[in-house]
Order: structure tokens, then C-alpha cells, then sequence
């Protein structure tokens, strides 16, 4: 594995593992930036790597993969799920402190939530669940999926369930990434390492997995795991990493990190009398069309899809690129970041604004610790997009270091995370924020 294909491991990986081995603002006018709360880390959260959502009432769930405890087990963080309630000042809610494997709870938190219709969350951890996975001659787990479910009475606790504890080998290994539900109510997700082919990683066996997760017929019965499809490295992409996103015919799409021509896929999941089979729609090349692209795909209602890569392009900061339905799929650049008041590194997906057009963050650059950005769609047919620095940010006490995609609330305004910064002190240099951008 080269140390390109490393550093942006499913956009995650990369944070985690080094983690574990050594434990002037271009912001365009009119838009301000505001943190709304600055994690201090224990008891509270550390590092929100992961985006937030709203529920109906207007406040702002996540998760930390650090904070919440000092007591995990082995050498991996537990994490926390929180809850942001708005107000003069917003005020934050501890909904669930992760308890970690020697309790056959998920530890290390390595995705976004989302909501089903009864108001439950839903998330994955890397770490922890029942699994016998082995890192660093210790067993950190194999990470889990659960439901967190809101309390029936005023002023109740949430209600964690692990719904699946991965086990490695032929199973996955590491699942991060935001979930998506189907129609029927089944989970699709990804797993960074296991499936049982390949050979992709000194410390993580195999090269990953696409999964869905399926309830049970009967409530309370557990819920019942299929692996979909495992990679084995080379053509067919490694490192998927989760973000998946289904058309309406129930196919699946994500990307893998690395493979391919060298640098990474876009994939295809399709299936047939009840076998699913990868078809590998684009595949990033020499690095000008995009290197190590990240989750978080979405479709346009052309039934084009639209992503980042963390790294190639133009300059070597990333890329935003679309890649329009046809045989084969065509590829279009739409931006190349240049590492300057535009941002560098962008490693989550983007997300639809006003008027087609896409908002996004990048890790670096901006005000020198990465920004949030707007790109407009041209005003004629061949004209090129044009990219705005809505704000870079700044470091302690702003925000440092945006991993996550952004949404928006109706108003307009943009949230997201930072992944350090703010007024925290965890390592002399934050322990993240929650921020709002606003027009």
C-alpha cells in the first residue's frame, strides 16, 4: 500500500491509525461563521470527525470519536453521541458515552448519524461489539452498527442497541461512513478492512466490504448482516469508504480509496436473482482526474452523481467532480482546489444548495486551517464553475480542520464540524467544534 493511498484510507482510517500509533481568513463577504459549541473532551466529546443533523424540533445530533470516557479498553477512544439544542447559547447533551468491547459495546465512533421515521439514530463504530480483531497485539473489536433510541418520558435516557457486531475474516472490519436506508427499512454501509480477499494493509487484514443490514421480522429478533460484496484490492477498488447512496432501482454506489488504475473507484452494485455483482463505473487514473476519492456521493435529478477526491487534480489539493450516466460513465472535473483562499483537501462529499449549487469543506488551506466553500454552476453551457471561500477558518478559538459534509437548515445557513479547534484544550489544540455559516 503506498502512503498516498494511506493518508486518505475511506477518508478516515488515516486520523484513526495515527492517532493510535503516536497517540488570515478568505471569507467571502456577507457570510459569517459562528461556533456553536467548542467540545472540552472528558466527560464531553473530542474530535467530531463525523457531520451533524437536525431533527424536527431544530436541534443538531453527532458523534465524537473521542471523549466521553478515559476508561476505554486497549488502546482506542470510546466517543460519545451528542445532541445540540438551540437557544441563546447552544446546549449540548451527552445522549450516550460509548462503554467500548469489554462490553460488547462499539467504541470509536466512524460515521454520521441519520434518523428513520420513529425519530431513532442510527450509526456505525469502528471499534469495539464482540468481534476478535487484533491490532497492535491488542483487541480493539471489530466495530458495530447501532440504533440509539429517544426516551419515552420527559427527561428519560436514550436507549442504545447494538444491532450487528462485525467479526472480521469473511465478515467486515472497521465499518465507517454514514449509513443510508432503503425502501424497506434495510441498513447499506462499509466496512474500511475485512471481506476475506486481498491483501491491502500491514495492520488491517483484507480490503473491505459493502454490507446491508436488515431488520427483523419480529421486534426485538436480531437483525440479520449479508455482505454484498468484498473487495479484493486491484481493479475492483479497496478501502471503500461508506457514504453509499441507492438509485431507485435499489443499486448501490460508493467509492473505494484506493485501486482501480491506482487511485481509486467509483462503483456500482447491482442485484440479480439475489447475487449482487460490482461493476466499476469510473476509475481515477494518473491523479488529474482525482486521486483517493471520498464517500458521500450524491445524485442530481439527471441521475448524475457528484463527489470530491481528497487528493490530484490539477495542483495535487483535490477535486470536485460529476460523472454523468452513460457506457461508459464520463467523468467532468467541475472544480480543482489550489490550495489557497479556495481550500485544499477535500474529504467529505458535497451537498446541494440553492440554485444547483454545491457546498462543501476542505481539511486545508482557507484561513490555514481549511474552509467552507460554495461552488456555482456557470452561466452557459461550457462555462467553468466558480468557487467561493464562504470561510476559512482560523484556529483555536475557531474551528480547525472540517472532515465532515455540511447541511442546511431552511433558512440557509450551513453547519458542519471541525475536527479540532475551538476553546478546548485536548492536545494543546482544541477539541473541535460544531460551527453555522450563514449568508
Amino acid at each position: 500500500m503506498n502512503n498516498s493511498g494511506l493518508r486518505h484510507v475511506g477518508g478516515r482510517a488515516l486520523g484513526l491509525l495515527v492517532i493510535l500509533l503516536a497517540l488570515a481568513s478568505g471569507a467571502s463577504a456577507g457570510w459569517k461563521e459562528k461556533v456553536l459549541y467548542s467540545f472540552q473532551g472528558i466527560p464531553d466529546g473530542q474530535y467530531p470527525e463525523n457531520g451533524v443533523v437536525f431533527d424536527n424540533h431544530g436541534n443538531l445530533y453527532g458523534t465524537t470519536t473521542y471523549g466521553g470516557s478515559d476508561s476505554c479498553p486497549g488502546i482506542t477512544p470510546c466517543g460519545i453521541v451528542f445532541q445540540l439544542q438551540p437557544g441563546n447559547s447552544w446546549t449540548e447533551t451527552v445522549l450516550y458515552t460509548f462503554l467500548g468491547r469489554d462490553y460488547n459495546d462499539g467504541q470509536t465512533p466512524a460515521g454520521g448519524l441519520i434518523f428513520d421515521k420513529a425519530g431513532n439514530l442510527y450509526g456505525t463504530t469502528a471499534y469495539g461489539g464482540s468481534g476478535t480483531c487484533t491490532l497492535l497485539g491488542t483487541r480493539p473489536g471489530c466495530g458495530t452498527v447501532f440504533e440509539l433510541s429517544p426516551p419515552t418520558g420527559t427527561g428519560g435516557a436514550w436507549t442504545e442497541t447494538v444491532l450487528y457486531s462485525f467479526q472480521g475474516g469473511n465478515d467486515g472490519d472497521f465499518p465507517q461512513g454514514d449509513l443510508a436506508f432503503d425502501k424497506a427499512g434495510n441498513l447499506y454501509g462499509a466496512t474500511a478492512f475485512g471481506g476475506g480477499y486481498g491483501s491491502c494493509n500491514e495492520y488491517y487484514p483484507y480490503c473491505g466490504t459493502v454490507f446491508e443490514l436488515s431488520p427483523p421480522k419480529t421486534k426485538g429478533r436480531a437483525w440479520t448482516e449479508q455482505v454484498l460484496h468484498a473487495f479484493t484490492g486491484g481493479a475492483g477498488g479497496a478501502y471503500p469508504n461508506g457514504g453509499l447512496v441507492l438509485d431507485r432501482q435499489g443499486a448501490v454506489y460508493g467509492t473505494a480509496a484506493i485501486g482501480g488504475s491506482g487511485c481509486g473507484t467509483l462503483f456500482k452494485l447491482v442485484a440479480e436473482d439475489g447475487t449482487w455483482s460490482e461493476e466499476v463505473l469510473h476509475s481515477f487514473t494518473d491523479g488529474a482526474d482525482g486521486s483517493e476519492p471520498n464517500g458521500g456521493l450524491i445524485f442530481d435529478a439527471k441521475g448524475r452523481l457528484y463527489g470530491t477526491t481528497g487528493a490530484g487534480g490539477a495542483a495535487g489539493h483535490g477535486l470536485v467532480y460529476r460523472l454523468a450516466p452513460g457506457r461508459p460513465w464520463d467523468e467532468t472535473v467541475l472544480y480543482n482546489f489550489t490550495g489557497g483562499d479556495d481550500g485544499k483537501n477535500p474529504l467529505a462529499g458535497v451537498t446541494f444548495g440553492s440554485a444547483g449549487s454545491l457546498s462543501g469543506t476542505t481539511a486545508y488551506g482557507g484561513g490555514g486551517s481549511g474552509n467552507a466553500f460554495r461552488l456555482k454552476p456557470p452561466g452557459g453551457k461550457g462555462g467553468a464553475w466558480n468557487c467561493t471561500d464562504l470561510h476559512g477558518f482560523t484556529g483555536p478559538p475557531d474551528g480547525e480542520f472540517p472532515t465532515a459534509r455540511v447541511i442546511f437548515d431552511t433558512a440557509g445557513n450551513l453547519y458542519s464540524t471541525t475536527r479540532v479547534g475551538g476553546t478546548g484544550t485536548c492536545n494543546g489544540g482544541g477539541c473541535g467544534t460544531v460551527f453555522e455559516v450563514s449568508p
